[in-house]
Parts: C-alpha cells; sequence; structure tokens
C-alpha cells in the first residue's frame, strides 16, 4: 500500500469516526439548526447601522434611530444568548439517538449548564454597585458555549443511566397520559442529576475560587478561539475541509463541530465589541469562510470552471463547466466536483486541496493590513460571489475576492492544461 492509499484509509476512517460519534453528529446537527439565528441576528446588526445609526439613513431620517433598539434586540435575542438555544439543542439531538424524552432531556440539560455558572450580577445602582439575581453575558452569550456543550452531554448521559433503572421509575396506571407518565418516570432521575451538578458546582466555586463555566473558558475556549483565528490555525481548517472533500466526503460536516462553536463565539464577540463601541477582533467567521475560504466553492472551483472554458481542448469537461457555472457563481460546486470528477482526481489534486488556505491567507492578509474589517455580519449561503463579499465586506471585500479568483485562476490554468495533455495520451493509446 502507498503512502497516499495509507493518508486516504486514515482520513476516511476518521471522516467516518466523526460522522458516526454521537456527540460530535449532535453538537454539528445543534450549529445547523442555529446557523439561521446567527445569521438573522447580526442581519440585526446590519440593519441597525444602515438604518437606526449616524452614519446610516437616521442622519436623514433622525427619527429612525428610535429603531435602533429594535434591531439591537433581534441581535441579542440570538446571537447574545446563543448558549441557552445550542445546550438545549446538543442535547436534544442526543436524546434522538438515545431514545430519551426529547424536550425533558433538554431542560435537565440547560438547568445542569446553569447551576455551574454564577446566577448574579454586579449592576449599578445610583452610583452604587449591587450584586442582584441575574445571567451575565458570559453565562448565556458565546462565552459559555464549551462549558454549555460538555454540561449538555454529561447531563444526557447520566439520564440515559439513571433512566435504565427501572425501580426509579414512578410508575402510573395505563390510564394516565403518555406525558404526565413521562414526566413521573423522570422526575428521580432529574432529582438526582440536578442535586449532584448543583453540588459540584458549588464545591468547585468554593475550592477553586471562579465557577466552571468561567474556568473552561479561560482553560479549554479562549486557547482554542486564539488558535482558530490564527493564520496557521485558518490555514489548517481549510486544508483539513479540502482534504476531506478530495476524498469524496463532505468537508465541511466533518470540521462543523470544532468550525462551529468557534466562528460562533467569534462574531457574537465582534458584535459586541463594534456595540460597546470599539472594532472587531476575529478575522474568522462564518461569514469569511463563505465569502472568502470558499468562494464559488470549496477549493475555489469557480476559478477552475473559467479556466476549463478558456483553456480546455476537453469538451468533456467544456460541458460540465458550463452546466457548473451558475450554480457556481453562488458558491455550489457538487457540479463540477463530482461532475468533473475532482474526487480522487490526481491530476486536480494540488490546487483543490490547497486554494482554499491560499484563499484564506489573502483574505487574511487584507484584514491584516486593515484593508478588509473584521466581519460582524455572517452573509448567507448562496449569495453569488461579490454581492456577498459586498453585503458583508464592502466594496474591498469585492476587491478580495477578484484577487482571489485572478489568483487561483493561474494555480488551476497549469492543471488544466495537464489534464489536456493527459486526455491526448489516452487518445493516442486509443487508437494504437
Amino acid at each position: 500500500m502507498s503512502a497516499f492509499e495509507k493518508v486516504q484509509d486514515k482520513l476516511l476512517d476518521l471522516a467516518a469516526v466523526v460522522d458516526e460519534n454521537k456527540y460530535l453528529g449532535s453538537i454539528r446537527a445543534a450549529f445547523t439548526d442555529f446557523v439561521p439565528f446567527i445569521i438573522v441576528g447580526s442581519f440585526g446588526n446590519l440593519l441597525n447601522t444602515l438604518v437606526a445609526s449616524e452614519n446610516g439613513l437616521a442622519q436623514w431620517f433622525p427619527w429612525l434611530s428610535n429603531l435602533s433598539t429594535a434591531f439591537n434586540m433581534i441581535n441579542f435575542a440570538t446571537v447574545s444568548c446563543m448558549t441557552i438555544p445550542i445546550v438545549f439543542l446538543i442535547a436534544m439531538n442526543l436524546a434522538k439517538r438515545e431514545k430519551l424524552p426529547e424536550f425533558i432531556t433538554g431542560i435537565t440539560a440547560l438547568a445542569s449548564y446553569l447551576l455551574v455558572c454564577p446566577s448574579t450580577i454586579t449592576a449599578v445602582v445610583e452610583e452604587a454597585e449591587a450584586v442582584v439575581t441575574g445571567l451575565g453575558s458570559s453565562v448565556i452569550g458565546a462565552q459559555g458555549l464549551f462549558i454549555g456543550m460538555i454540561m449538555a452531554i454529561v447531563s444526557t448521559e447520566i439520564l440515559k443511566k439513571l433512566m435504565s433503572f427501572e425501580k426509579l421509575k414512578i410508575k402510573l396506571p395505563n390510564s394516565v397520559p403518555h406525558g404526565i407518565a413521562v414526566s413521573f418516570n423522570t422526575l428521580i432521575p432529574i432529582f438526582i442529576i440536578l442535586i449532584v451538578i448543583s453540588l459540584f458546582g458549588n464545591v468547585f466555586n468554593l475550592v477553586s475560587g471562579s465557577y466552571l463555566n468561567e474556568w473552561i473558558y479561560a482553560i479549554v475556549q479562549t486557547p482554542l478561539q486564539a488558535a482558530f483565528q490564527s493564520p496557521i490555525g485558518a490555514i489548517l481548517m481549510a486544508i483539513v475541509n479540502q482534504l476531506f472533500w478530495f476524498l469524496g466526503v463532505h468537508g465541511g460536516m466533518v470540521i462543523e463541530p470544532i468550525r462551529g462553536p468557534l466562528s460562533a463565539a467569534a462574531i457574537a464577540e465582534n458584535i459586541a465589541l463594534v456595540q460597546a463601541g470599539g472594532i472587531a477582533v476575529n478575522p474568522v467567521t462564518r461569514g469569511f469562510w463563505t465569502c472568502f475560504v470558499v468562494t464559488g466553492g470549496g477549493g475555489i472551483t469557480l476559478s477552475l470552471i473559467f479556466s476549463i472554458l478558456k483553456f480546455s481542448k476537453r469538451e468533456d469537461h467544456k460541458a460540465i463547466s458550463k452546466m457548473s457555472l451558475l450554480p457556481g457563481l453562488c458558491s455550489i460546486n457538487e457540479p463540477i466536483v463530482f461532475g468533473l470528477p475532482l474526487v480522487l482526481n490526481p491530476v486536480f489534486a494540488i490546487p483543490f486541496i490547497f486554494n482554499s488556505a491560499i484563499a484564506a491567507a489573502i483574505a487574511l492578509f487584507a484584514t491584516n493590513i486593515g484593508f478588509i474589517q473584521c466581519g460582524t455580519f455572517d452573509v448567507p449561503p448562496g449569495i453569488p460571489v461579490f454581492i456577498n463579499a459586498f453585503i458583508g465586506f464592502g466594496w474591498q471585500g469585492v476587491v478580495v475576492q477578484l484577487i482571489t479568483l485572478v489568483v487561483t485562476f493561474f494555480i488551476w490554468t497549469p492543471f488544466v492544461l495537464m489534464s489536456n495533455k493527459e486526455r491526448e495520451k489516452e487518445l493516442e493509446q486509443e487508437q494504437a
């Protein structure tokens, strides 16, 4: 077995593990379900800037500034509170796999998470600080994502174990409605879970001097976010994504358990900083990925389509490219990936695997020199290239996309010419 085949087998095994792992699968499903709300929340921020801010329409129609609260609340109810629904969704998706009552499992997970977080905040009342009951942004916002994910999994697994003991279930007559019977069957397990987790959270706080959510954020989430936002982290993520696509596995679905939480935390922090009068600091958001890393499709296959239409002598490749052009403009590249195909195609392997990383490097460089700003709006997928960049990053984003397409066009072209020669050899062999 060659070295390539060994690497291929390892990657396929890893993809299978991610796909079959119930925890990673539940996390991926939860963030996939929540993506529309993140996009809508960032729309609220965009509308506030375009309509209600002093730099928007409100400079000509001052009464529009009164709408600022409404737009900010859209963002608050979605992006700024994301940990609460994410915990619930992870537990529900895991409950589906484990055949547990979904809503009860979700509420149990949410309660378990809140039990390891502070339930008070410091507020200023008449110029004096006072401790009042409430949940801070570190609890309901993106800072709580990782401990929330952990508590969703832990509480669900404990519930599953306790539900396997028949003696812990309160038996009711068959005439009792199913919903009520389920509630009583889960009563004792829920009681045990919440008592144990509450005591654990309290003891942890007494011993360490910090709450579990604060400790996990400092020890785990902050370093991971820093790595993800670094050029090396973003470029490696792009390469890994394309490696799986090269093998015929949906790379985005494989990396989503990692990319989802980190990109969600990044956009939430960016929006919070801008709303507080600062500047966004996290370049790699889902909008960044959509606009720049997969411009015209992962591997920047839109450039391949242009190169084939310009230089290819293969009628089969030209026909597939013509068919793939319109989807490619909307960053849908399955027709070219599986029609050409690019999957396991050694001729096009190098640009297909590395072009997205090159595109990420170009966009990160543009961000580092201040040409484009870190995003505060996650552009929905499916919007045509240039339009999506303009919405998310202004005309500067369009320029970066254009540079990316030109650079990757020249990277794809030698391999298109190589494919021409390969086809000529095949024809010579057929005629011999």
